[in-house]
């Protein structure tokens, strides 16, 4: 991945989710994405992470955002169900229930196990850089109508 040390605040307005896309960054990861009306004030145009989530929202061409590392602040069970979302292939979808088959020490048949999934998907800090919206039955961290043009982007 490009240098993306830069720490700061981009953001962008995308006309295809009729909202901004707003990155936050430091030491070298991704702290967030977030799709507001409006960006923060000392929001800046111009960097490599937010150029390739428009490359992808243009939809020419399938983009993979598996080198970005994304700061993942939550308990060790919840990031290691983030981790497995990265592992979705774009343009595939997974229900809750294999996502949790998918995620090492956790069963499948618990509801506690379920729900901690679906926990993890709704903390997810970076919609589209780790694409909740691939698990179709999972809530998204994106508000809805940004999660039904990224499942619709990707034929979903």
């Amino acid at each position: 991945m490009e240098d993306v040390t830069d720490a700061g605040i981009y953001a962008r307005e995308s006309s295809y989710l009729d909202r901004y896309v707003q990155v936050g960054v430091a030491g070298g990861r991704v702290l967030r994405v977030t799709f507001p009306e409006t960006p923060e004030d000392d929001a800046e145009d111009d960097h490599p992470v937010l150029e390739r989530i428009f490359e992808y929202l243009d939809g020419l061409e399938e983009v993979a955002f598996d080198d970005v590392q994304v700061a993942l602040t939550m308990p060790t069970d919840q990031r290691a169900v983030l981790e497995g979302v990265r592992e979705i292939p774009y343009g595939d979808q997974v229900d809750v229930r294999t996502l949790t088959r998918m995620t090492p020490e956790l069963d499948h048949e618990e509801n506690d196990d379920l729900n901690l999934v679906r926990t993890a998907l709704d903390n997810n800090p970076a919609p589209i850089l780790i694409p909740d919206h691939r698990v179709r039955d999972g809530p998204s961290a994106a508000p809805p109508p940004v999660e039904q043009k990224l499942r619709s982007l990707e034929g979903l």
